[in-house]
């Protein structure tokens, strides 16, 4: 199976300014991430970046390196510049990794892969794991996805959806059990076709007020195909305390 990884990088960062260079046991952290890209499997990794210092790190380590404009609202419309200027064809699978999320398993990436490559239906592919976790439940910043019968995605939400109507007026300290509550995990793999239609799109009310861009392709008819995995996968670094924790796991 052949398959591209795109990991976009931006220098700016509101919590963690030059997040992609901060250091990780002796290499940046854009680097570590695309080394565990490279163990995927994947054909090509190539990181697309807007600043010259991301350019000049991964290069410095025989990475591929794509530049783009900065001035994308999203990242997926970086991907979308990146696909072009890869000359990419419509059919061609691309892996966006996140920048931040050294310690993802290359294993998920490549099976993404594999369920858009199984799925000639649908335009996009992610992952999801359940959630057993009040607390997580109802946290916004923990979103959820609902899934068809066939593990099409139905839609994305910051609310607790489904909501268990009697167990939850009886009480929210736990979950009912088989409720099919699950935590949406922002690891994509994207057709090229559609990543090259993305920047035309409308955003939709929807992405708007939930703040997920993903709704944009729901509203517009593009089927999502999400594998649910059981374990919590490698969280990404957002803060500094994140980088701390990531820090000490590269020195141990």
């Amino acid at each position: 199976m052949s398959f591209t990884i795109l990991i976009p990088a931006r220098y700016a960062s509101t919590r963690l300014p030059g997040k992609p260079l901060a250091d990780l046991g002796g290499k940046p952290m854009i680097v570590r991430v695309a080394e565990r890209a490279q163990d995927s499997g994947a054909t090509r990794v190539v990181v697309a970046t807007d600043d010259a210092r991301v350019k000049d790190a991964v290069a410095a380590h025989g990475i591929a390196v794509c530049m783009t404009r900065a001035d994308h609202p999203t990242g997926t419309d970086r991907l979308a510049e990146a696909a072009v200027a890869l000359g990419l064809a419509g059919d061609d699978i691309v892996v966006n990794v996140q920048g931040d999320e050294p310690l993802l398993d290359p294993a998920l990436m490549r099976r993404m892969a594999a369920v858009l490559a199984e799925r000639p239906d649908a335009a996009i592919a992610t992952a999801c794991h359940p959630i057993d976790d009040a607390a997580e439940a109802f946290n916004p910043n923990v979103v959820k996805v609902v899934l068809d019968a066939k593990g099409y995605a139905l839609y994305f939400s910051r609310a607790t959806i489904p909501w268990a109507r009697d167990a939850f007026a009886a009480s929210r300290d736990a979950l009912p059990a088989g409720l099919p509550l699950y935590r949406h995990y922002g690891l994509y793999a994207y057709r090229a076709a559609f990543l090259q239609a993305f920047p035309r799109l409308a955003p939709a009310p929807i992405e708007r007020f939930e703040a997920l861009e993903q709704l944009r392709a729901l509203w517009h008819g593009y089927r999502i195909a999400v594998e649910v995995t059981h374990g919590t996968p490698a969280p990404g670094i957002d803060t500094p305390e994140d980088l701390a924790r990531v820090r000490a796991l590269y020195a141990e």
